[in-house]
């Protein structure tokens, strides 16, 4: 592409782009230009999920010296043992890029950059409201909107939670796993709970309508005034002494967390508003745990009467399933909508890598078979759960996959468990320009299909683009189906005298 570009210019090589890749992969430069690309997607009853795919052409030494100055806090960055970590920067993969072809990556700078990426997913909020008629869905990821340093200290706190009820209840998994009360810690404590700081800690902790502790109080993280250094901190179940969970991290940093949240709070107030619903895209497993507590506080306050925002669950995770009970049981508790994409995953190489080299357990599927079981299993206990909630479910699910294997299974469920196509409980979502012979049939027989529909400036777009070349030079090897479809019809038209031929459609999506 760069070869291309010098020879032959800008206006011309734009072009060439235009018939080609960037045709094929992006719906348009902006939300104007994309309006002929989703309403033809609309008449044969495909709606569009709308993601500006912008990113910055670094190089591998920029993408590195960037991260790793925005991971360390300037409190500095202890080393630690075990799948501790995990949660730490690494210098050979500070670079997210390595090994990921099929998500975008951004990298931290300052705060403009963060508050720009606002502004871009905000127009895209604009763009679904006014192209799609509010039918239609935004992408976001949430390390374009903060400083990545926050997200690593917020997902080892979850982690050393999780390790501490370990430590003094048994058992493994998230908090609310363990089912334990106030009372229980109470005993756990022993004499020590007379001490003014535990029973100051045991005010604190926070519980749900049937007394299952919660540890803390994570409604308070949207809240302005929170702080992380204070708010962290459990008594030590052998000296009664009050440790913290949270490495340390300074007023400055506490400010440009506050900022993050406050983007997103921002983003999802104002789709809320215009009836947009909002997919947070799920990253790598050193972020992730962060991300989907967020996520799902932003479901609590925002999912209270519909849909707005959906979190992203990678398959190729051996946690996934058991993150996904939890996540369930949380929403039926606290009575909001859970939304949830389900995705096998982007990192899966690099996962594999980097716990390699960095010496702590492998966090994925061991093999193609094992994902797609996960993926099938966590799909099968969401839809199994939709009876049991009545007329009105309080269950979504969008089923991103391209596998047909996977969207027959989808449907064979939904057919078992009663569920029909305009019951807005499962839609479908393929990449545009990537097996549309899944996706079109699905929108036409009515059920709810998606494409996912990347647009920005071809300049902007060519690191998305180049990135989604080379991953179709493999992936084409494999849909040996798609590519017979597509000769059979050009050998029709061919035949029949219609080259030109464009079928109209006249179809209203779901």
């Amino acid at each position: 592409m760069k070869r291309l570009r010098q020879v032959v210019g800008q206006r011309l090589f734009e072009a060439i782009m235009k018939a080609t890749f960037y045709g094929q992969f992006v719906a348009g430069e902006d939300q104007n230009k994309i309006r002929p690309t989703i309403d033809r997607l609309r008449s044969f009853g495909v709606k569009s999920i709308l993601d500006y795919s912008v990113e910055e052409d670094l190089s591998q030494e920029e993408a590195e010296k960037r991260e790793v100055s925005a991971s360390i806090s300037a409190c500095g960055d202890a080393a630690e043992e075990g799948q501790l970590r995990q949660y730490h920067v690494e210098q050979r993969f500070a670079d997210r890029r390595y090994k990921v072809t099929s998500a975008r990556t951004y990298f931290y700078l300052n705060k403009t950059s963060c508050e720009k990426n606002m502004e871009h997913f905000l127009r895209s909020i604009e763009a679904v409201a006014g192209i799609t008629k509010s039918t239609g869905l935004m992408a976001i990821k949430l390390t374009a909107l903060g400083r990545p340093q926050l997200l690593l200290q917020l997902s080892e706190v979850i982690m050393r939670a999780r390790n501490y009820m370990q430590q003094i209840a048994g058992g493994t998994g998230n908090v609310l796993t363990h089912h334990k009360t106030i009372e229980d810690f109470q005993r756990y404590f022993g004499d020590h709970g007379n001490k003014p700081e535990v029973q100051e800690f045991m005010r604190k902790i926070t519980s749900d309508k049937e007394g299952i502790v919660h540890l803390f109080p994570w409604s308070n993280i949207l809240d302005k005034d929170m702080n992380l250094s204070d708010s962290f901190r459990v008594p030590d179940p052998k000296t009664g002494q009050m440790r913290r969970l949270i490495s340390q991290i300074s007023p400055k940093e506490e400010e440009m967390f506050r900022n993050m949240l406050r983007r997103l709070n921002h983003i999802i107030m104002l789709a809320k508003d215009a009836d947009v619903r909002v997919m947070v895209d799920a990253e790598q497993t050193y972020f992730q745990p962060a991300i989907s507590r967020i996520c799902l506080e932003m479901m609590r306050r925002y999912n209270k009467d519909k849909f707005v925002v959906f979190n992203t669950y990678q398959t190729y995770l051996r946690s996934t399933y058991q993150e996904i009970l939890t996540d369930l049981e949380q929403a039926q508790r606290q009575n909001f909508y859970w939304g949830a994409k389900l995705v096998r995953g982007a990192y899966l190489e690099q996962e594999r890598a980097r716990a390699a080299a960095m010496g702590y357990e492998d966090p994925t599927c061991e093999s193609v078979a094992a994902t797609t079981s996960s993926f099938h299993r966590c799909l099968a206990e969401i839809l199994g759960r939709v009876q049991t909630q009545g007329k009105e479910p309080r269950l979504g699910i969008m089923v991103a996959s391209h596998n047909e294997d996977t969207v027959r299974y989808a449907i064979q469920l939904m057919k078992e468990h009663g569920i029909g196509p305009g019951d807005k409980v499962v839609c479908f979502g393929q990449l545009l320009g990537m097996c549309d012979h899944i996706t079109f049939p699905l929108g036409q027989a009515g059920y709810s299909a998606y494409k996912y529909v990347p647009y920005g400036p071809v300049e902007e777009v060519l690191p998305y683009l180049s990135r989604r070349a080379n991953e179709n030079r493999g992936f084409l090897a494999k849909i040996k189906k798609e590519k017979g479809l597509l000769l059979k019809e050009i050998g029709r038209r061919l035949v029949s005298g219609q080259l030109f031929y464009k079928p109209e459609g006249r179809y209203t999506p779901v």
